[in-house]
């Protein structure tokens, strides 16, 4: 990921709930909270904005890290993230960016294999018209 973005942070929140899922959640069993992640607390606090948001106190840390970092990008896949962003003048990325530039980095030798474990394994929803773009621009 380092390769891609250079330094990732995540507030505590989400390292957290992170670690939750991978101990309760069936489709998150075993997996480690990545160590190249920094995790840091923000300080400023949760910008008002984002109150009537409907935001998990995770992704509402994210953002005020990433408004308090002055990040390139905060990554957030869920569309009301997405919208709390780009409110905060915040470029967003979500999961499936991230392995269209790896893939385009040919930091992955593909991406199809990935998005099908995505959906089969961890349950992820990704529509079809999504997919085919994704495909697409990865020249798969």
């Amino acid at each position: 990921m380092t390769t891609l973005f250079g330094t990732v942070c995540a507030p505590p929140g989400v390292q957290q709930e992170f670690q939750r899922l991978a101990n309760e959640d069936e489709r998150f069993l075993g997996l480690i909270f990545p160590p190249f992640i920094e995790v840091r607390s923000p300080v400023i606090a949760v910008v008002a904005v984002m109150e009537n948001q409907r935001l998990h106190e995770g992704e509402r840390a994210a953002l005020c890290l990433a408004l308090e970092l002055n990040a390139d990008a905060v990554l957030v896949d869920e569309r009301a993230g997405r919208a709390a962003a780009s409110t905060l003048g915040l470029s967003s990325i979500g999961l499936l960016g991230i392995l269209l530039q790896a893939r385009k980095q040919q930091l992955i030798p593909a991406i199809r294999p990935m998005l099908d474990r995505l959906q089969s394994d961890a349950r992820f929803w990704i529509s079809s018209s999504l997919l085919q773009q994704i495909l697409q621009a990865a020249n798969e």
